[in-house]
């Protein structure tokens, strides 16, 4: 048993060789808590591939090391260890976690464990995408983690694309947005034409923010197919879905829609609109 106290660089480097060892030989005790804690605690190294030497010991583990992590994520006070107990939670991706992991990214104060922690949150899959939407639908989320959290939904992509689906009437912009960008991913992979079409109907969305996302994933998607539509929003009277569809049609790169592109920066208003028209238009016709 090694009791949990600071050690120093050798004997944390003896304890990491003999858990290798131990793993390797398929010789480690899971139900060894107090190595377990003390490997947690060995996270406080300076050494970077120390840490990382650890974070992979634990991570091959698995799950009977999960309560140390989750209590090092929230209770300790040392940051590094926090991160790095964030990080180690990334690999073994277990979905029990994922109150926890929301708890870390909601109160956390530092930017590292936080989108550590969402990291987390996006390798457990679809345990994580409920309490991933209630963060956009709360008024009380600060943007920086609502950007985290339409992160982690596009992270998780295919695998929750049928909650996805369903949520996707929601009364919030935020959510709606972040449905695009999730869908986007599986219109990527699984060429699903119930995700091209939702993406292609997102440019009509009453929402400026959930217009430009459809219409940035599309262009990323170089698709095709929704060239008249994005040519229909270069006279929006929103300049930012008018520069969002500019700037999509020069990611698919169909040349049929510089005459549409020429014309509508003759009566473009907006001096910052109009470059993107310009860049838009030089591209297609290189």
């Amino acid at each position: 048993m090694v009791e949990s106290q600071t050690l120093s660089q050798t004997e944390t480097d003896r304890l990491l060789a003999r858990v290798n060892q131990e793993i390797a030989s398929s010789s480690f005790d899971s139900n060894d808590t107090q190595t377990i804690k003390q490997m947690v605690e060995c996270f406080s190294d300076p050494r970077g591939m120390v840490r990382l030497g650890f974070a992979e010991a634990l991570g091959q583990i698995g799950k009977p090391a999960v309560p140390f992590l989750l209590a090092a994520l929230a209770n300790h006070d040392n940051v590094v260890v926090r991160r790095a107990a964030a990080k180690t939670l990334i690999i073994i991706a277990d979905p029990t976690t994922v109150p926890n992991l929301i708890h870390a990214l909601l109160n956390d104060e530092d930017t590292v464990v936080k989108g550590s922690s969402v990291g987390a949150l996006a390798r457990t899959g679809e345990a994580a995408v409920a309490p991933l939407l209630d963060i956009l639908t709360s008024s009380e989320s600060p943007e920086s983690t609502k950007g985290h959290a339409a992160w982690a939904l596009a992270f998780i992509g295919a695998q929750a694309k049928e909650q996805l689906y369903q949520v996707y009437d929601s009364d919030s912009p935020e959510v709606r947005a972040a449905v695009v960008g999730a869908i986007a991913k599986v219109a990527e992979e699984e060429k699903e034409a119930k995700a091209f079409n939702l993406l292609v109907n997102s440019l009509q969305d009453p929402a400026e923010n959930v217009r430009s996302e459809a219409a940035a994933v599309l262009g990323n998607l170089t698709y095709q197919p929704a060239v008249p539509n994005l040519i229909a929003l270069l006279e929006h009277p929103e300049a930012e879905t008018r520069k969002a569809a500019a700037l999509s049609l020069m990611k698919i790169g169909d040349r049929t829609a510089i005459v549409s592109l020429e014309k509508t920066l003759e009566q473009e208003t907006e001096s910052t609109i109009k470059p993107i028209f310009k860049l838009a238009i030089s591209q297609l016709q290189k």
